[in-house]
């Protein structure tokens, strides 16, 4: 398969602390911020916008494994990590539920049994940033067992000044934990026990009125503001995240095979309320907007929830000579939901309307699967696998504590039910045409479940669910060492037949989740690594993705042959380092990464203004390491050229609203390792 990854030295040095800083990273791979907290990824142009509770992602973040079904709960930071790796296509077989485009796979650093181990970091940048960070890793009872306890925190000021309120908005203030237990009580048993959690506080977002929609009478009461450093906000907002996560995993070791029993729960606590238009009702503001739109009101949007998940596993001995596995999976989740929409304009009433959908899904998921990975000479292998999934979803959703009906056609509540199931599979063979060379095609099908709608405008509407959508990938791949290790290059064609994608339409006014027909992606992607000179090392890695739709009408129009949304037909890294050691062996190491994504639509029509123009970011770093006894110095740059992209927007009421990435960023961070 093709997977990006990020070694825990990469991670550090690069300062790759949340999910976005992935996303800016990996040809192939993009997101949708709205808000920041609720993130939702797009892998080969796979991907959800539907926040709903009754809703999934299609692409995937796992934690060690644990499957975060949530976007508000990938809330994690990058902070004492062994890996994280990005894989591409479908992964259903062996990942689980609702991995139509791929997954990002998040690994920490287990407790080493071998010694004692210590670390910390500490920053100060720009915006007041203060950073710290810190591990310990505790052996104890000879060598069978052992602790680690890890942390971090990170804030900063906020990034954009709100002049109407005189404050600043979009900072950052999170508190995150891990403790871990490991122990071997047995030659052949292995118990690992991980509690982790996370506390993010952040105001904003800072949102903007961009484009004018001179279709919609609304236009004309807003006030345009392109600068991505000011807002006029008539609230500050916040956006508020609580999580936490249990987790046990117990292996053994027999004469057939390692059983293996995997069990977590996850709990969310998330609120937000934000000016939605970015204006205020003062005529004599810049910032003057006629129409208030925000979640202001006595409810807090948000949600409550609460996930679990079950594995039993039988796989094979390190030392057989076939690779295989056969499993059960469990997952549920209780997802508590109020999205709450403000109407505040005299244009629209005489009194502030508010909306309030109150929804509440359930969810039980079960899984049956197996995966084989078979040697056919010494050159020719063979892998396949099949998992069946089955999912039993009930909701309930209702807006009876509105004022009005805003975004829908009348004051219900209702309830449904459904069951989803499919078969989801890999095959393909690998050819090692030399030691260093290895050839593979591979085909894989992916499947999400149906769902129902988050904001439906009528209650016959409300129990119907969408559909499932699937995607089949075709793949062949080459994996290549050159000049004795100096050069890795590795390539990938792929293609992707995705039908009955869910997308989030606008119909008559009001967002609807519906199966948009069909799409073909194709691409192209290569990553390089070559170490031409001592010291010197330059990563390159491109991706072509071609993802367009071949049956697609919404509102009556037809798109058919579009670009699907939030997905760049060409993304480029390239990351230049240079090592240099002093007789001393103090170590400087200079090192950049330039991004590139090429035009991205926001929205399914291609239309202005939902359009992103291309970005370059530049970040640099000089590290002088191995000084003082462990001791490590960096001097770091995060977006030198100040690139200010729009990380979201949506033309509602009469104008195109959106909000920026963050400015640019730069600071010093001393470390010491034991």
């Amino acid at each position: 398969m093709t997977v990006t990854a990020f070694g825990a030295e990469e991670i550090e040095n690069a300062r790759i602390q949340q999910i976005d800083d992935i996303v800016s990273r990996t040809p192939g791979l993009s997101f949708d911020a709205f808000p920041a907290t609720q993130a939702r990824l797009f892998i080969r142009g796979i991907g959800s916008s539907d926040r709903g509770a009754a809703g999934d992602p299609s692409s995937a973040v796992f934690l060690d494994e644990v499957y975060l079904g949530r976007p508000a709960m990938v809330a994690f930071d990058a902070f004492d990590l062994e890996r994280i790796e990005v894989l591409k296509g479908p992964q259903g077989t062996l990942f689980g539920r609702n991995v139509v485009g791929g997954a990002i796979n998040v690994i920490t650093k287990r407790p080493d049994l071998e010694g004692f181990d210590a670390g910390t970091s500490l920053t100060y940048g720009n915006y007041n940033r203060l950073d710290g960070a810190g591990f310990i890793n505790l052996p104890f009872a000879n060598g069978s067992s052992a602790v680690r306890v890890s942390g971090s925190y990170r804030s900063h000021d906020g990034y954009v000044e709100n002049r109407f309120l005189n404050e600043d908005v979009e900072d950052q203030d999170t508190l995150s934990g891990r403790v871990q237990f490991y122990t071997e009580p047995t030659e052949t048993m292995r118990v690992h026990l991980t509690l982790d959690g996370t506390r993010d506080r952040a105001s904003g977002p800072a949102n903007h009125v961009l484009e004018l929609d001179a279709s919609d009478p609304l236009s004309n009461f807003y006030s345009q503001n392109f600068d991505p450093d000011v807002t006029y906000g008539s609230r500050v907002g916040f956006q508020d995240r609580d999580t936490y996560g249990l987790r046990g995993e117990i292996a053994n070791d027999f004469s057939f095979g390692t059983l293996t029993f995997l069990a977590s729960y996850r709990d969310l606590d998330y609120g937000f309320n934000y000016d939605f238009d970015g204006g205020n009702p003062d005529p004599t503001s810049p910032g003057f907007n006629g129409v208030d739109i925000s979640s202001d009101s006595p409810d807090v949007s948000g949600e409550q929830s609460e996930l679990s998940s079950q594995e039993l596993r039988l796989s094979s001995l390190p030392s057989g000579n076939i690779d295989w596995v056969v499993g059960l999976y469990r997952y549920a989740h209780e997802v508590d939901r109020l999205d709450v929409f403000t109407l505040d304009s005299a244009l629209v009433a005489p009194i502030p309307l508010t909306e309030v959908f109150d929804q509440r899904a359930e969810l039980d998921s079960y899984a049956v699967f197996g995966d084989v990975s078979v040697p056919v000479g010494d050159r020719w292998n063979i892998f396949g696998g099949l998992r069946y999934s089955k999912d039993e979803k009930s909701y309930t959703v209702g807006n009876l504590d509105s004022d009005a009906p805003l975004r829908s056609d009348d004051i219900f509540e209702a309830s449904a039910s459904a069951d989803f199931d499919d078969w989801t599979y890999r095959a393909g063979l690998e050819f090692q045409a030399t030691p260093d060379d290895m050839l593979y095609a591979s085909i894989s099908r992916g499947y999400k479940s149906g769902g129902f709608q988050d904001q439906p405008a009528t209650a016959p509407e409300a129990v119907v669910p969408f559909e499932p959508e699937s995607a089949i990938q075709y793949e062949i791949g080459q994996k290549s060492t050159l000049f004795d290790g100096a050069m890795i290059w590795n390539n990938t064609l792929f293609y992707l037949d995705y039908t009955d994608l869910q997308t989030v339409q606008t119909i008559n006014g009001i967002n609807v989740t519906d199966n948009a027909g069909a799409a073909t992606i194709k691409g192209y992607e290569t990553q390089l690594a070559v170490s031409p000179a001592d010291g010197f090392n330059l990563a390159v890695a491109y991706a072509y993705t071609d993802a367009t739709f071949d049956e697609f009408v919404e509102g009556g129009v037809d798109y058919s042959g579009n670009r699907i949304s939030r997905t760049p037909e060409h993304k480029l890294t390239i990351s230049p380092s240079y090592v240099y050691t002093f007789a001393n062996g103090v170590d400087l190491t200079l090192a950049a990464d330039y991004r590139y994504a090429s035009e991205i639509f926001d929205d399914n029509s291609n239309q202005p203004p939902e359009v992103r123009d291309p970005t370059h970011f530049v970040d640099a770093r000089a590290i002088l390491g191995n000084f003082g006894n462990g001791l490590e110095l960096s001097l770091w740059g995060k977006n030198l050229t100040d690139e200010r992209t729009r990380t979201f927007q949506a033309v509602f009421l009469g104008a195109n609203f959106g909000a920026f990435s963050p400015p640019r960023t730069y600071g010093v961070t001393l470390s010491w390792n034991y």
